[in-house]
């Protein structure tokens, strides 16, 4: 008989004796069919009816018709009975009991050996053994145990009765005992603490014990970040390959997925029904999957790893061939990152290769590897030895890695970028750390520098742009590598500032007053002949009588001396500035506020006054002396006009002036330490008028404020007024022309600011000396002959009497102005500004009277283009004129684009020139068509520029009239937003166009921070943060500068400070409308982000931004990590990231300075007066080292 029926008649087969042999293991001889038949029909032949005096078991009990019943159903029986005896015989095992077990008390018992003989048979035949069918007792016993043995109810045919019997006869041990006995209950399990048939609202029931309520194991759900999701994501995902077929023309529903080719059914004679798959029929015939089926799935990563070694073998055939490539070399370091992400190319044993996925120093040796092997061939190669050091960074000590320095230094010290990098590097080690060392490094970088160019180390020549890497690189317009700013920078954030005021004393007198005995010397014999000059204790830059390095020398010469008589003034009482007003504060709070008060007045270096018969020992704290050994080494010679021009510009601006110079893309963020950049000041309130002083987030001397305070000019006090005085009295005759008219503008402009914060203040009484003194300053100003004709003097001079509240004043101001310009026309860049800041402040004005100032604005816009002098304003400008005007500005615009195409590089006349037009002609455009026709303008502009200057469109050069074309239509574009601004704000319009047009802007100046605020303020309306949040991941992936970083940190930080405002109210909680779980997360991945970069690690404000969001959330331990980890990256950073510290975190900082003093006792290795120190800890000299 076979096994299966359906393959019965092809194994019977008389013919084919070869299939019949395969066939043979279908075959069972010991089934036999009679057997299975007989058995099913005694089954159902059985009797069904239930005997009514015999009781009933819980189930059912049957009871037999006849005596003579089968054997099959004895043996039925007697495996009922015999499973219920392994069971009991389980049970009394556990317990190490043997007892015997009564059925009844008709049932006949049965001694142990019995039952183990009738367990080692644990099944029988249906046809059973001879040996149980010969017991004597055993009709008896089958008769006895009809009552009591078991059957399922569905076996039953018919049930007439109750199946279910009732005990009636009582258990005494119920009345002994609290509850029934354990045995007689059945086990069950209860659900829930209630009952039923009970009225729940008047009736319970208190239950005993634990509840038996289940307890259900709620697995927790693993989160994304969790290290088993992450070993989810990293495994690689199976590739689903689709039959490619000819694209159709009718749309479809979905797109189908194909994993296998469709193919019909084939039926064999294995496989009749065409329904087993074709492993199934390589099972049935004994046989295994074949090998191309079997390593199928490993075919995608073997094509994947395939092409990894192609792409390997072609970089080592490639380096092979040109070893001298070092970007070659470089792209093949970065492809091992490429590398190590995909599954294990070297893998030699099986679980090596997840090893090498994710080992991070598998990697590091590799590329290290490599750039071994490119060091060899390129030994000069600087590139390749600074990424191998930035690469060792992860293995070597900070002490090895310093004398690797060291001896790259000894090899090239003539290569200004690495001792840049080399600077850095010293300056953010915490544990080599020290400010003595730092600024005794920086002399020792300048001094060498100085000696490479000037021919005095033979083995190694100048490289081209040495000197403007020493101070600043003027091919840029940013002034890109200034190690002396970098160094006075360092100097001010470590609390030495009157080093770094010296430092600039010293440099304007070694310039600019340098005499002409000692030019022809090389730097190292000049600075020896400087030193005399600078004991001897005459007047530097910025003191009074000051005259200067050539006139000492002239006057020594001849053998004489000048004697200083004292001022009158000197004998002024000083301003009572207390340090200390409430004793009663904490000591922490009394040292910052000893330390702010000493930073505001004790910025300048200490020198004995003669006149009141000072000496060396009157001075309270040593460190404010300065030294000759001190600024010696960093002395260099500036031998370039527009260098020279600079120093003075970034002199100004280290004191609060604002010059307009910004420090050098190498040290910005180094000297970025003050949140100004987020400040919008007068930007909301007059978005065509504000004052942008550029202090782009570097703060001046004498200013140590906290986060968060509005960054306006307050100036300085009485002594550092007079010393900027004296310094622009000093240097203003050594320039003529534009540059001396700058200087005049600056000033100028330092004081209106003044002014501004006057009025932002709302004191009245400081408002009104410091008007009239800057009235005074600008008048003697363009008294000077030279300063007559200067427009720039007279916009400010008209400005300043505008913000006063003098609007007529200030018009006659302006008339006068352009009255006497003639007839200059569009020719005049100074002049179409002073015009277009006349037209601007006329549009501002209030709602009230703004149809007649707009009157105003268009004659004085339609004016400028009349050859005519200028005349004041005296009604409604006719429309002939309008449109003469507007097809003058239209030539003139057309000439200067045309200017533009062909000159190379591009003038500075020609692209102020361009800006002004450009502006003016927006504004006139805007005031008579609307804002439509203004913003045609500024489209024309920039595709002619973009087209013409960048071919390729990517807004950005390499040459320097690229950079040029780039700053002009930086400049148009800030005024093509702020007229969207101002129309926003008079009228109704949409946001789109405005949020569009600073969108592609930002793609192309992502360095400027007036864009990125006005993006962050108009995105701050918006309820829907997601296109911001995309817009800046969109930046920060392609942008190098920090600006990104920083203004997506502060949008965040608008939108949760205003989910916080919606949600308190008075100091309450109230219900969240517009919920923003993840904005706390997300700020903290935003400030871990932007301190990847080494530009982000090293940056003071953001590590204060980042210790100010975290103890804005109340959590100390984390704002002690991130305090601990500012410290190990801006080590030097006293001003801003330590004081910051004290102010949040005061017992923490305290604790730092102490371990501080306790393991470096040097007294130069934190900066800090003595006086502070000595207020914050009595008898301990450095008890807060910073």
């Amino acid at each position: 008989m076979a096994l299966f029926p359906a393959f019965a008649g092809l194994s019977e087969a008389p013919d084919g004796g070869s299939s019949r042999k395969e066939l043979d293991w279908l075959n069972n001889p010991s089934f036999c069919v009679g057997s299975i038949t007989s058995l099913s029909q005694q089954t159902e032949a059985a009797p069904a009816h239930v005997s009514e005096g015999s009781p009933l078991t819980s189930r059912s009990h049957l009871k037999s018709e006849s005596s003579d019943e089968s054997d099959t159903n004895k043996k039925l029986k007697q495996t009922s009975r015999k499973k219920k005896k392994e069971k009991k015989k389980k049970r009394k095992h556990q317990h190490h009991k043997k007892t015997k077990r009564k059925h009844g008390p008709s049932s006949s018992s049965r001694s142990e050996t019995d039952t183990d003989s009738e367990k080692d048979k644990p099944s029988r035949g249906v046809g059973g053994s001879k040996k149980e069918s010969e017991e004597p007792n055993q009709g008896n016993n089958a008769a006895a145990d009809t009552g009591h043995r078991f059957v399922w109810l569905e076996d039953i045919q018919a049930v007439t009765g109750e199946t279910f019997r009732t005990d009636k006869k009582p258990d005494p041990a119920n009345w002994e005992y609290k509850s029934l006995y354990r045995g007689d209950i059945a086990r069950y399990k209860r659900k829930g603490d209630s009952c039923l048939g009970i009225n729940p609202k008047k009736q319970c029931i208190s239950w005993e014990g634990n509840s038996t309520e289940k307890k259900h194991s709620r697995k927790q759900v693993e989160r994304y970040f969790t290290k088993k999701s992450v070993g989810l994501m990293n495994i690689d995902g199976v590739a689903i390959s689709s039959k490619t077929e000819p694209p159709s023309s009718e749309p479809i529903s979905f797109i189908p997925v194909k994993d296998l080719e469709d193919a019909a059914p084939v039926t064999t004679w294995l496989n009749p029904l065409g329904i087993y798959d074709q492993s199934t029929t390589h099972w049935l015939q004994g046989q295994g999957p074949p090998e191309q089926e079997s390593k199928q799935p490993d075919a995608q990563p073997d094509s994947e790893s395939a092409a990894l070694k192609a792409k390997v073998e072609e970089f080592n055939r490639r380096v092979r061939e040109n070893p001298r490539d070092t970007q070659l070399w470089m792209a093949f370091v970065a492809f091992q990152d490429e590398v190590m992400k995909s599954p294990g190319l070297y893998a030699i044993e099986e679980g090596e290769q997840e090893k090498r996925k994710r080992s991070l120093k598998l990697i590091l040796e590799k590329k290290l590897a490599i750039l071994e092997r490119a060091i060899e061939s390129n030994q000069s190669s600087v590139d390749l030895k600074l990424a191998k050091l930035k690469l060792c960074t992860e293995f070597w000590e900070p002490s090895t890695l310093v004398k690797e320095w060291q001896k790259l230094i000894f090899l090239h010290p003539n290569n200004t970028a690495l001792w840049q990098k080399y600077l850095l590097f010293c300056q953010s080690q915490f544990s080599t750390f020290s400010i003595s060392k730092i600024h005794s490094l920086y002399g020792k970088c300048l001094s060498t520098l100085s000696a490479v160019k000037d021919g005095s180390i033979l083995s190694h020549p100048a490289l081209p742009g040495t000197e403007e890497a020493m101070f600043a690189d003027s091919e840029h317009r940013m002034k890109v590598a200034a190690l002396f700013l970098q160094q006075c920078h360092f100097l001010r954030q470590a609390g030495h500032s009157e080093k770094a005021i010296s430092l600039f004393q010293a440099m304007v007198d070694f310039t600019f007053f340098r005499p002409d005995s000692v030019k022809d010397l090389p730097t190292k014999g000049q600075v020896q002949f400087f030193e005399p000059f600078w004991d001897s204790g005459e007047p530097r830059a910025g003191e009074k009588g000051a005259r200067g390095w050539k006139a000492w020398m002239h006057q020594r010469e001849r053998g004489g001396w000048v004697v200083i008589n004292p001022d009158e003034d000197d004998d002024e009482p000083e301003e009572d500035d207390q340090e200390i007003k409430d004793k009663t504060l904490p000591r922490w709070q009394i040292w910052l506020a000893a330390e702010r008060s000493r930073d505001q007045r004790h910025w300048r270096p200490w020198r004995p006054d003669k006149t009141k018969k000072q000496t060396e020992e009157d001075c309270e704290d040593p460190e404010r002396q300065v030294l000759f050994d001190d600024i010696g080494q960093s002395l260099i010679r500036l031998s370039s006009h527009d260098l020279q021009f600079q120093l003075v510009e970034a002199f100004l601006q280290f004191l609060g002036v604002p010059s307009g110079f910004t420090p050098p893309a190498s040290c910005l963020y180094l000297a970025m330490d003050e949140n100004s950049i987020f400040d919008n000041g007068l930007y909301d309130e007059k978005p065509l008028t504000f004052f942008n002083p550029l202090f782009s987030g570097a703060s001046c001397v004498g200013r140590m404020d906290r986060l968060g305070c509005p960054r306006w000019t307050r100036g300085q006090n009485r002594e550092g007024e007079e010393f900027i005085r004296n310094v622009f009295h000093l240097v203003m005759p050594l320039f003529s022309g534009k540059e001396k008219s700058q200087l005049c503008f600056s000033w100028l402009q330092y004081e209106i600011a003044k002014v501004i914060w006057c009025l932002h203040t709302k004191n009245k009484k400081r408002l009104k000396s410091q008007g009239k003194n800057c009235k005074k300053l600008a008048k003697n100003l363009l008294k000077e002959p030279e300063n007559c004709n200067n427009f720039c003097l007279w916009k400010q001079y008209a400005h300043l009497e505008w913000l006063l509240g003098n609007t007529e004043d200030a018009r006659k101001v302006f008339d006068t102005a352009l009255g006497m310009a003639g007839s200059r026309e569009l020719k005049d860049s100074d002049l179409c500004e002073l015009s277009l800041l006349y037209a601007e402040l006329e549009v501002e004005l209030s709602p009230e009277v703004r149809r007649a100032a707009t009157a105003r604005a268009v004659h004085i816009l339609t004016k400028l283009t009349e050859s005519s002098p200028y005349g004041p304003y005296t009604g409604q400008v006719l429309a002939v004129h309008i449109l003469k005007a507007r097809k003058a500005y239209e030539h003139a615009l057309q000439d200067c684009l045309g200017d533009s195409c062909v000159s190379d590089p591009a003038p500075t006349d020609s692209c102020s020139r361009l800006i002004s037009l450009a502006k003016c002609f927006m504004l006139f455009q805007y005031l008579t068509i609307g804002i439509d026709a203004a913003v045609q303008i500024y489209e024309q502009v920039f595709a002619k520029l973009n087209s013409s200057v960048f071919p390729e469109g990517s807004g950005e050069g390499d040459s320097a009239s690229s950079q040029s074309w780039t700053s002009v239509l930086e400049a148009i574009t800030l005024m093509h937003t702020s007229l969207l601004r101002f129309h926003m704000k008079v009228s109704v319009y949409p946001l789109a166009p405005l949020r569009e047009a600073l969108s592609q802007a930002l793609k192309l100046y992502p360095g400027n921070q007036v864009l990125w605020r006005s993006y962050v303020q108009i995105q701050n309306k918006s309820h829907s943060a997601s296109k911001t949040r995309r817009f800046f991941d969109t930046i920060t992936r392609s942008a190098k500068p920090l600006e990104p970083w920083l203004f997506a940190i502060e949008a965040e930080k608008l939108r949760k400070r205003l989910v916080e405002t919606v949600q308190r109210l008075d100091g309450r909680e109230i219900h969240a409308t517009i919920p923003e779980t993840g904005l706390m997360h997300r700020i903290q991945a935003l400030f871990e982000n932007a301190m990847r970069s080494d530009s982000g690690s090293q940056c003071p404000l953001l590590w204060r931004m980042y210790l100010n969001f975290q103890v804005s959330l109340g959590n100390k331990e984390r704002s002690k990590g991130v305090f601990y980890k500012a410290l190990q990256n801006c080590p030097w950073a006293k001003v801003s990231v330590k004081g910051h510290g004290v102010f949040s975190i005061p017992k923490t900082s305290r604790q730092v300075s102490v371990q501080l003093v306790s393991s470096r006792p040097a007294p130069q290795h934190w900066g800090c007066s003595a006086h502070g120190r000595h207020t914050l800890s009595q008898g301990t000299s450095r008890a807060f080292s910073w």
